[in-house]
């Protein structure tokens, strides 16, 4: 594990680019030399050999510190833009070749085309701040495989070390994409709470220990490198959503077993303060027959699971009645919080409730939400976008500031969020939503 760079206690460094080919040391005003050194969980960035290139000093508040902000290109992320366009579209016609025309695949595609539309409205201003805030910074690389980027939502307050969300996205292991989480990065920013969201490769471009392995390497780096952009290391709580949650109680899981054989590690499971898994499955053979009545055919799930072989190493809720892992990983995970909807139909309520039992079976601190009436996308897109008084969200801040009276003041205070979506295209979205 690396230990966090030297220029943190200076300066709040924000990196300009995120490929290490356009990397290099700038000097500022006068003698004074910045750097922000990355320290990756891979080695892909060493210390000897890897500067963050650094633009624009401006004051922040406190003593007479400087504020370092990343000059965004927009050809470049227009390029990188169209690079990930390419490689999706190439996907998803490989994938195409996976499904086949059925009926339910036509009706699902047909669904979603119809919510996404409905709810375009409030995607459109999401889109709009994901693109041109200054407090987003998009792609920064974590590791070496092709989707190996994270995006950073950072808060507009600069007053002391912040708490930090590393959030896994969903998106049936097949559509997963990082840019799904831009709305509660950007409304948990607005709490002053920095979000690391993290992209993964989706099937077919790999399987799901590709995910997981791409899914931890990326906490690793918010790990060793987040106090450079001013969040707290002791602070750090991992999130998941769908699969996104599947995929990283199994990292959480892998990391604690490896911990517990005493294996060698980039970043340990005592530097996650909690887990939220939101709508998530964590018992793969509960799911298949399940997934397969919706449309994610058996021959698929399997593929993308590596076989019904591997369901045991996957599905996090078996691997704790392991005799010989269970107790001694169980022992190192932080406490968890699940939280799913009671109409959840794509992924049952169940689910959360068997892996709280597993998890408290082997006396490891499990707690579960349920919200009454709330369906898969109700808890995660719907509530969003509708804006003023969202439980889930309010569940979330109220942990994550527990311990910080002052950000709870300020979270009393916090005005109504405001609504993206009319009400009518909410209610008309709920109706035909595929999930």
């Amino acid at each position: 594990m690396h230990s966090p760079p030297e220029s943190q206690q200076s300066e709040r460094c924000r990196p300009m680019t995120s490929t290490v080919s356009e990397i290099e040391e700038v000097l500022p005003e006068e003698s004074d030399r910045t750097t922000l050194l990355i320290n990756g969980s891979n080695g892909l960035y060493s210390p000897d050999s890897v500067r963050r290139r650094v633009s624009e000093k401006s004051p922040v508040n406190g003593g007479g510190q400087r504020r370092i902000f990343r000059q965004q290109s927009f050809g470049r992320d227009f390029g990188h833009a169209a690079a990930e366009t390419y490689l999706i579209t190439g996907l998803s016609f490989k994938l195409l070749r996976y499904l086949g025309v059925g009926y339910r695949w036509m009706t699902k595609l047909l669904a979603l085309t119809c919510y996404a539309m409905l709810l375009m409205p409030g995607f459109l201003q999401v889109a709009y701040k994901y693109f041109f805030s200054a407090q987003v910074r998009r792609s920064l690389v974590y590791g070496d495989q092709p989707r190996n980027r994270l995006d950073l939502y950072l808060p507009t307050n600069n007053d002391g070390m912040k708490p930090v969300v590393v959030f896994v996205t969903g998106g049936a292991w097949i559509i997963g994409y990082k840019a799904w989480g831009s709305l509660l990065g950007m409304q948990l920013a607005e709490r002053d709470i920095i979000v690391a969201c993290v992209d993964y490769r989706n099937f077919p471009q790999g399987t799901i220990s590709d995910m997981v392995t791409d899914a931890s390497q990326g906490i690793s780096f918010v790990c060793n490198n987040i106090s450079a952009f001013g969040g707290d290391p002791n602070r750090i709580y991992l999130m998941g959503q769908s699969a996104g949650a599947h995929i990283a109680a199994c990292a959480l899981l892998e990391q604690a077993t490896k911990e517990s054989k005493g294996e060698i590690i980039s970043w340990r499971v005592s530097q996650i303060k909690a887990y939220f898994g939101l709508s998530g499955g964590y018992n793969l053979y509960n799911l298949v027959d399940h997934f397969h009545n919706r449309g994610l055919y058996r021959s698929i799930f399997l593929s993308i699971m590596e076989g019904e072989e591997s369901f045991d190493k996957f599905s996090p809720e078996v691997r704790l009645k392991d005799p010989i892992v269970g107790k001694a990983a169980a022992s190192l995970l932080p406490p968890i919080i699940l939280f799913h909807g009671s109409s959840d139909c794509s992924i049952p309520s169940d689910e959360s409730k068997s892996f709280a039992e597993a998890l408290q079976a082997v006396e490891a601190k499990a707690d579960l939400v349920l919200y009454s009436g709330k369906t898969h996308t109700d808890l995660f897109l719907q509530d969003p976008l509708r804006g003023g008084k969202d439980e889930l969200f309010d569940d979330i801040v109220s942990v994550i500031h527990a311990d910080d009276n002052d950000a709870l003041a300020k979270d009393s205070l916090a005005p109504p969020r405001k609504r993206l979506v009319p009400e009518l295209l909410l209610k008309l979205a709920h109706e035909v939503s595929p999930f």
